[in-house]
Protein backbone atom coordinates (compact mmCIF):
# COMPACT_ATOMS: atom_id res chain seq x y z
CA UNK A 1 0.00 0.00 0.00
CA UNK A 2 1.42 3.38 -1.07
CA UNK A 3 0.01 6.61 -0.80
CA UNK A 4 1.66 9.94 -2.98
CA UNK A 5 4.14 11.84 -0.74
CA UNK A 6 3.65 15.55 0.07
CA UNK A 7 5.95 18.19 -0.77
CA UNK A 8 8.35 18.69 1.48
CA UNK A 9 9.94 22.14 2.37
CA UNK A 10 13.37 23.41 2.71
CA UNK A 11 13.56 22.37 6.68
CA UNK A 12 14.36 25.47 8.75
CA UNK A 13 18.08 26.15 9.88
CA UNK A 14 17.23 26.79 13.65
CA UNK A 15 17.88 24.41 16.59
CA UNK A 16 15.05 23.68 18.63
CA UNK A 17 15.01 23.04 22.97
CA UNK A 18 11.89 20.78 23.64
CA UNK A 19 11.11 21.19 27.16
CA UNK A 20 8.56 19.77 29.80
CA UNK A 21 6.89 21.01 32.87
CA UNK A 22 5.07 19.30 35.27
CA UNK A 23 2.62 21.67 37.18
CA UNK A 24 0.54 19.47 38.94
CA UNK A 25 1.34 16.08 40.45
CA UNK A 26 1.33 13.50 38.04
CA UNK A 27 -2.13 12.07 36.08
CA UNK A 28 -3.47 9.02 34.75
CA UNK A 29 -6.56 11.02 33.08
CA UNK A 30 -5.87 11.53 29.71
CA UNK A 31 -8.18 15.20 29.68
CA UNK A 32 -6.17 17.94 30.91
CA UNK A 33 -7.86 20.95 32.96
CA UNK A 34 -7.34 24.41 33.70
CA UNK A 35 -6.62 24.00 37.51
CA UNK A 36 -5.35 27.00 39.08
CA UNK A 37 -1.71 25.42 39.61
CA UNK A 38 -1.68 24.76 35.60
CA UNK A 39 -2.41 28.75 34.98
CA UNK A 40 0.05 29.90 37.89
CA UNK A 41 2.47 27.55 36.15
CA UNK A 42 1.93 29.10 32.70
CA UNK A 43 1.50 32.49 33.84
CA UNK A 44 5.18 31.83 35.09
CA UNK A 45 6.74 30.49 32.05
CA UNK A 46 4.94 33.32 29.87
CA UNK A 47 6.41 36.22 31.70
CA UNK A 48 10.02 34.33 31.20
CA UNK A 49 9.08 34.94 27.47
CA UNK A 50 10.53 38.09 26.91
CA UNK A 51 13.72 37.39 28.81
CA UNK A 52 14.50 34.17 26.42
CA UNK A 53 13.76 36.06 23.21
CA UNK A 54 15.77 39.21 23.93
CA UNK A 55 18.85 36.40 23.45
CA UNK A 56 20.42 37.38 20.26
CA UNK A 57 21.06 33.62 20.02
CA UNK A 58 17.17 33.03 20.30
CA UNK A 59 15.05 33.58 17.60
CA UNK A 60 10.99 32.26 19.41
CA UNK A 61 9.90 31.11 22.40
CA UNK A 62 6.24 28.94 21.98
CA UNK A 63 4.65 28.18 25.35
CA UNK A 64 1.86 25.41 25.52
CA UNK A 65 -0.32 23.83 27.65
CA UNK A 66 -1.40 20.36 27.35
CA UNK A 67 -5.01 19.20 26.78
CA UNK A 68 -5.16 15.26 26.01
CA UNK A 69 -2.05 12.72 26.36
CA UNK A 70 -3.28 9.17 26.06
CA UNK A 71 -1.93 7.22 28.93
CA UNK A 72 0.87 5.32 26.96
CA UNK A 73 3.73 4.04 28.46
CA UNK A 74 6.58 6.25 28.09
CA UNK A 75 4.62 8.85 26.94
CA UNK A 76 6.07 12.53 28.50
CA UNK A 77 2.47 13.48 30.49
CA UNK A 78 4.02 16.86 31.56
CA UNK A 79 1.17 19.91 31.64
CA UNK A 80 2.77 22.87 29.68
CA UNK A 81 5.72 22.67 27.15
CA UNK A 82 8.03 25.50 25.51
CA UNK A 83 9.46 25.16 22.46
CA UNK A 84 12.59 27.53 21.71
CA UNK A 85 14.32 28.29 18.33
CA UNK A 86 17.65 29.00 17.98
CA UNK A 87 19.75 30.75 15.79
CA UNK A 88 21.27 27.70 14.47
CA UNK A 89 21.97 24.12 15.99
CA UNK A 90 25.83 25.69 17.51
CA UNK A 91 23.50 27.51 20.18
CA UNK A 92 22.01 24.88 21.66
CA UNK A 93 24.16 24.22 24.00
CA UNK A 94 24.58 27.54 25.76
CA UNK A 95 20.84 28.24 25.31
CA UNK A 96 19.83 25.06 27.03
CA UNK A 97 22.16 26.10 29.66
CA UNK A 98 21.70 29.54 29.88
CA UNK A 99 20.13 31.24 33.39
CA UNK A 100 17.34 32.20 31.43
CA UNK A 101 16.50 28.26 30.41
CA UNK A 102 17.97 27.09 34.01
CA UNK A 103 15.31 29.34 36.07
CA UNK A 104 12.62 27.28 34.71
CA UNK A 105 13.39 24.28 35.68
CA UNK A 106 11.77 22.53 33.41
CA UNK A 107 12.88 18.66 31.53
CA UNK A 108 14.46 18.73 28.57
CA UNK A 109 12.85 16.64 26.61
CA UNK A 110 15.06 17.31 23.10
CA UNK A 111 17.24 19.64 22.10
CA UNK A 112 17.47 19.08 18.13
CA UNK A 113 17.29 19.94 14.44
CA UNK A 114 14.33 20.26 11.34
CA UNK A 115 15.41 17.31 9.66
CA UNK A 116 12.05 17.30 7.77
CA UNK A 117 9.16 19.75 6.72
CA UNK A 118 6.13 19.83 5.38
CA UNK A 119 4.25 23.87 5.09
CA UNK A 120 4.05 25.62 8.02
CA UNK A 121 2.99 24.34 11.30
CA UNK A 122 3.48 27.67 12.70
CA UNK A 123 1.23 30.01 10.40
CA UNK A 124 -1.24 29.95 12.91
CA UNK A 125 -1.28 29.85 16.48
CA UNK A 126 -4.90 28.70 17.28
CA UNK A 127 -6.03 24.80 16.88
CA UNK A 128 -4.68 22.08 18.48
CA UNK A 129 -0.72 21.07 18.19
CA UNK A 130 0.89 17.78 18.24
CA UNK A 131 3.87 16.69 19.83
CA UNK A 132 4.24 13.15 18.34
CA UNK A 133 7.24 11.42 20.08
CA UNK A 134 8.57 8.13 18.43
CA UNK A 135 10.79 5.61 19.96
CA UNK A 136 12.70 4.00 17.87
CA UNK A 137 14.85 0.39 17.81
CA UNK A 138 18.63 0.85 17.42
CA UNK A 139 19.68 1.77 13.61
CA UNK A 140 16.43 2.53 12.91
CA UNK A 141 15.83 5.52 10.44
CA UNK A 142 13.54 7.12 12.16
CA UNK A 143 13.40 10.11 9.53
CA UNK A 144 12.93 7.53 6.82
CA UNK A 145 10.08 5.96 8.84
CA UNK A 146 8.24 9.02 9.57
CA UNK A 147 8.63 10.27 5.37
CA UNK A 148 6.92 6.92 4.34
CA UNK A 149 4.09 7.68 6.30
CA UNK A 150 3.22 11.29 5.52
CA UNK A 151 1.54 10.87 2.28
CA UNK A 152 -1.17 8.59 4.19
CA UNK A 153 -1.41 11.48 6.96
CA UNK A 154 -1.89 14.12 4.49
CA UNK A 155 -4.26 12.13 2.42
CA UNK A 156 -6.34 10.48 4.95
CA UNK A 157 -6.37 13.12 7.51
CA UNK A 158 -6.32 16.78 6.33
CA UNK A 159 -2.61 17.48 8.16
CA UNK A 160 -0.99 19.86 6.11
CA UNK A 161 1.77 20.40 7.98
CA UNK A 162 4.98 18.94 9.71
CA UNK A 163 7.85 19.68 11.54
CA UNK A 164 10.23 16.45 12.26
CA UNK A 165 12.65 17.06 14.87
CA UNK A 166 15.48 14.63 15.39
CA UNK A 167 17.72 14.87 18.83
CA UNK A 168 21.26 16.39 18.72
CA UNK A 169 21.77 15.29 22.31
CA UNK A 170 20.58 12.58 24.04
CA UNK A 171 17.00 11.87 24.10
CA UNK A 172 14.62 9.27 24.69
CA UNK A 173 13.41 9.84 21.42
CA UNK A 174 14.52 9.30 18.21
CA UNK A 175 12.05 11.85 16.31
CA UNK A 176 9.70 14.36 17.44
CA UNK A 177 7.21 15.23 15.01
CA UNK A 178 5.62 19.13 15.46
CA UNK A 179 2.43 19.58 14.06
CA UNK A 180 -0.92 21.65 13.98
CA UNK A 181 -3.91 19.47 13.31
CA UNK A 182 -7.32 20.39 12.32
CA UNK A 183 -9.48 19.05 14.39
CA UNK A 184 -9.05 18.58 18.14
CA UNK A 185 -7.41 15.54 19.94
CA UNK A 186 -10.25 13.53 20.38
CA UNK A 187 -11.49 13.87 16.68
CA UNK A 188 -8.34 13.50 15.44
CA UNK A 189 -7.53 10.65 16.81
CA UNK A 190 -10.88 8.33 16.43
CA UNK A 191 -9.98 9.60 12.43
CA UNK A 192 -7.40 7.53 12.45
CA UNK A 193 -8.14 4.52 14.50
CA UNK A 194 -11.92 4.33 12.74
CA UNK A 195 -9.55 3.79 9.43
CA UNK A 196 -8.37 -0.03 8.28
CA UNK A 197 -5.45 1.72 6.32
CA UNK A 198 -4.89 3.12 9.40
CA UNK A 199 -3.85 -0.09 11.35
CA UNK A 200 -2.75 -2.12 7.82
CA UNK A 201 -0.37 0.42 7.07
CA UNK A 202 0.47 3.23 9.66
CA UNK A 203 0.90 0.92 12.65
CA UNK A 204 2.31 -2.07 10.95
CA UNK A 205 5.42 0.09 8.78
CA UNK A 206 6.25 1.48 12.79
CA UNK A 207 5.76 -2.43 14.20
CA UNK A 208 7.47 -3.30 11.15
CA UNK A 209 10.52 -1.00 12.39
CA UNK A 210 10.20 -1.31 15.96
CA UNK A 211 8.92 2.43 16.35
CA UNK A 212 5.84 3.31 18.34
CA UNK A 213 4.53 6.75 18.76
CA UNK A 214 3.72 8.63 21.70
CA UNK A 215 1.58 11.58 21.35
CA UNK A 216 0.61 14.73 23.03
CA UNK A 217 -2.03 17.44 22.16
CA UNK A 218 -1.50 20.92 23.45
CA UNK A 219 -2.98 23.89 22.91
CA UNK A 220 -0.29 27.10 22.06
CA UNK A 221 -0.78 29.94 24.90
CA UNK A 222 2.10 32.45 24.08
CA UNK A 223 4.22 32.61 21.00
CA UNK A 224 6.72 35.11 20.45
CA UNK A 225 8.75 35.73 17.41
Amino acid sequence: MSHPLPRFAEPEPYGFLYLGFQAAPAQRLPVYTRTPRRRSAAARLVQAVPALVHRPDVVSVKVFRAVFIPPLPGAPRYDLAMLVRTVSVEHLETVRTCGEVSALDGEQILTGVNVARIGETDARTDGTFLFNHFTAAPGTDAEAVWRSLTGWYTTKTGVDNSTALRPTGPSPFALINYARIPAGAIRFLFGQLRRPSFHRFVRATLDDHGMHALPAFHRSIHAST
